[in-house]
């Protein structure tokens, strides 16, 4: 490892002194499932039963320890779109110093709120995090704060690290180490842990498609980014510095995924761990979803980074899998406006054995006969077959339906 790099395995080590005892030491477990599902042997570092749902409690206490008396009573400012915002918050208040924090006004409801439970001033200002940290700067220089940067401080870094200590201390030979990246903090501390301790590890980065900064920045061209990606802690638009040097040293590859694949990794996490991530703590296992040849047969640890996801995105996501799945269908169903036809329908449904969840009538459109009736049914069915069966017996009975 070249000395040129800003932190070292001993700074995770001294790191993990300062903090021990004071964030969760979090465990590793291998899924069965997800290994089944993946073609790969997986170990997942549960970072989501933090405290505050999110590995970024660590670098957050590493720094807020090493400030001197003067600073801690003035006070710090941090931007964040959520995560480093609470971990600010909830060990600041811990150690009695004031804090500010600035987030972008399309951070989830409860990232915020959950913030400013901490005790944290919070100030919304701009859409994106890089517009956040501009204000946040302002705000600094005005009121003399010390500001607590998201991933680009060597303490910070070293902080993150210590997931990746846990993970070799309590773990088997990992083959390869898959982690999130935003700003790139999370990945630089782990990377500096695994190279040192295990210099063949494959660490592989992972970015959501809609903001590869990290990606770019390392092939030396100016990323094209934006959206509202599910992946809101890892969306950032200019990576830092220092962990730009730490990724192009230790960080042998990293991959983009697509929101889709991001949903499902959610949706897995949910249905198979009975564990909540967020879209970022997620994109580990959906670089898994989308390059399954690059980890097949390989013992991989993934870090499941942050499980602070709003409630009605969740519900959302959660529906749309089953969507996907086919196993939420809605048919269109044009017949007689008699008495009795949504009663025969509906008995077809059920004796099939699905459950109609919705109907919506509309007597008006003009592609329905004057005389007929056109409804929506939304029906919930075992899978793709079972709707298949269903819309042949509605034909069967003379009442086609068209999917919509």
């Amino acid at each position: 490892m070249s000395e040129s790099l800003p932190i070292s395995l001993d700074d995770v080590r001294d790191a993990a002194r300062i903090i021990e005892g004071q964030v969760e030491r979090t465990p590793m477990r291998k899924s069965k499932t997800l290994s089944e599902i993946t073609g790969a042997e997986i170990w997942i570092k549960f970072e989501n039963q933090q405290f505050t749902a999110a590995f970024k409690e660590r670098g957050a206490l590493n720094k807020l320890s090493r400030l001197t008396d003067e600073e801690k009573a003035v006070g710090v400012i941090a931007a964040s779109a959520g995560n480093h915002s609470q971990g600010v918050a909830y060990h600041g208040r811990r150690l009695g110093i004031p804090v500010t924090i600035c987030m972008p006004v399309t951070t989830p409801f409860n990232k915020v709120e959950h913030t400013r439970a901490f005790g944290a001033r919070v100030l919304l200002e701009g859409n994106t995090f890089d517009e956040a940290k501009a204000y946040a700067e302002t705000v600094r220089q005005r009121e003399g704060l010390t500001f607590i940067h998201p991933f680009d401080d060597p303490h910070i870094m070293a902080g993150q690290g210590t997931a990746a200590l846990e993970m070799f201390e309590d773990g088997p030979e990992l083959d390869v180490l898959v982690v999130p990246i935003g700003g790139g903090g999370l990945i630089s501390g782990c990377a500096t842990v695994a190279k040192a301790l295990k210099p063949d590890i494959r660490v592989v980065g992972v970015q959501a498609a809609m903001y590869p900064s990290m990606f770019a920045a390392i092939q030396g061209r100016e990323a094209k980014t934006g959206g509202a990606s599910i992946a809101e802690g890892i969306s950032v638009k200019q990576p830092g510095e220092l962990t730009q040097k730490v990724v192009r040293a230790l960080v042998d590859e990293i991959v983009l995924v697509e929101e889709e694949h991001l949903e499902r990794a959610i949706t897995l996490f949910a249905d198979v761990e009975k564990t909540i991530a967020e879209g970022a703590g997620a994109a580990g296992l959906a670089a898994l979803l989308a390059h399954p040849s690059k980890f097949a047969g390989k013992r991989v640890g993934l870090v499941l980074c942050g499980g602070n996801i709003d409630t009605r995105l969740l519900a959302s996501v959660l529906t749309r899998a089953l969507v996907r799945e086919k196993r939420l269908s809605n048919i269109r169903i044009i017949g007689d406006d008699r008495p009795g036809l949504l009663a025969l329908v509906s008995k077809i449904i059920g004796d099939n054995g699905a459950n109609i969840m919705e109907v919506a009538h509309n007597r008006i459109a003009l592609d329905v006969p004057a005389k007929g009736a056109e409804f929506d049914i939304l029906m919930e069915t075992r899978d793709a077959q079972h709707t298949q069966e269903i819309i042949d017996a509605l034909a069967q009975a003379g009442y086609p339906p068209r999917r919509n």
